[in-house]
């Protein structure tokens, strides 16, 4: 597989995450699973979460992919606020 080309599923987070978060300077997601699939890294950086706690950042990821992670065997969710 080619260093930019993505998986299925990493492109489908990917486009359900712009959609949930239009404010993102950056979004990331690989499949961690050798691309079965089963388990993602996600890094988003986004306005959205600022003046939110880590807890509040992630459930705010989990409730945007709700419908895929019940596919999911698991889920690694890395976020931050853009640097003012």
């Amino acid at each position: 597989r080619g260093f930019s080309s993505q998986t299925d599923g990493e492109s489908r987070l990917a486009r359900v995450l712009r959609e949930k978060f239009p404010r993102a300077s950056a979004i990331k997601v690989v499949d961690i699973s050798g691309g079965c699939g089963a388990m993602y890294e996600i890094h988003i950086e986004s306005e959205e979460f600022r003046e939110k706690r880590t807890v509040q950042q992630h459930q705010m990821v989990n409730q945007a992919l709700s419908e895929e992670i019940k596919h999911m065997h698991g889920l690694r969710i890395f976020t931050s606020a853009p640097k003012p």
